[in-house]
């Protein structure tokens, strides 16, 4: 990750210094740089010691804090990883065109491997992780959005990433067609497992904790797993209280909501959702050679569902 950490700053640089500014800021701010390791680990897993997975693995954080940047604007959020997001800081013109630098700057990086498999592999998650961000700006203010049109966007927005970053470690050590098909299924259902506990998080944790504040999904009218879950099985009266908030956004009823939610059981099956996700990332790859790095992998799926922010 040190090596990782390296390319990142080298490729970085540019001749513009609002590009040299923002970038700074956004990789200083921290971050788990999950999916990253993800590469590094299923790479590693399977017996890779090729000259490309550092760059490849940098390639995989710039296109997710490009997808970072974007959203921040979209959903106009304030707060990221306990700090001010990008866009309110420098605004949103700015954001939104150092993100497309980013995504620029990954695909130059990608050549570097020669590869048209890895090209491939970018290129179309890039593609659907787009998809999944109009998907989620249909699904805004929408009620009607059921659990299916939720994981769908999960799967396009979030997971997909995940999933890339697990199949190019598979591609770089020359991995079997079925350790390539494991590695993909156990990227995209640990991102899937991360995402639903993110919309778990939401409705329990605090801004200190998750480094963002508590109810922006809400505010936002996103319809995520816990509202479509009161939807569902709440009595007539928080139906109508979810659908308003899903309708209307805002947090001046968080707490009401808040309330009608942890009464439903809606926490309890967002958890176990999860938790079914991080499972079947699991048994995944336990087929895999015995090493540090498979165990690792196995140790990311109960951290994915147990953590505090």
């Amino acid at each position: 990750m040190e090596q990782v950490n390296r390319v990142i700053r080298k490729r970085l640089a540019s001749e513009v210094v609002l590009i040299n500014q923002i970038s700074e800021y956004i990789i200083g701010a921290g971050g788990k740089r999950l999916r990253p390791a993800l590469l590094l680990m299923i790479a590693r897993a399977l017996g890779d010691t090729g000259p490309h997975r550092h760059e490849l693995a940098a390639v995989i954080e710039f296109i997710h804090t490009a997808t970072l940047l974007h959203d921040d604007v979209v959903d106009e959020s304030a707060l990221r990883r306990g700090k001010q997001t990008a866009n309110a800081l420098f605004g949103n013109a700015a954001s939104v065109l150092v993100g497309d630098f980013l995504y620029s700057r990954s695909f130059q990086m990608m050549v570097s491997a020669d590869s048209m498999r890895v090209m491939q592999i970018l290129s179309d998650a890039t593609n659907v992780i787009s998809e999944g961000e109009v998907l989620q700006l249909l699904n805004m203010h929408d009620p009607d959005v059921d659990e299916a049109r939720y994981m769908q966007v999960i799967r396009y927005k979030t997971a997909k990433l995940f999933e890339a970053a697990a199949e190019l470690g598979a591609v770089l050590a020359g991995a079997t067609p079925a350790q390539e098909a494991a590695a993909a299924e156990y990227g995209r259902h640990i991102g899937a497992a991360f995402q639903i506990m993110d919309d778990w998080l939401d409705y329990t944790g605090t801004p200190e904790s998750m480094g963002k504040n508590a109810g922006d999904d809400l505010r936002e009218g996103k319809p995520t797993l816990p509202l479509i879950w009161l939807m569902q099985h709440g009595d007539a009266e928080e139906r109508a209280l979810a659908r308003e908030a899903i309708e209307q956004g805002g947090t001046d009823r968080f707490d009401t909501i808040f309330s009608a939610i942890t009464r439903s059981g809606a926490l309890d099956y967002t958890l176990r959702c999860a938790e079914h996700e991080a499972q079947i990332a699991l048994n995944a790859i336990l087929q895999f050679p015995d090493s540090i790095y498979k165990e690792s992998l196995l140790d990311l799926c109960s951290y994915s569902t147990s953590r505090l922010s």
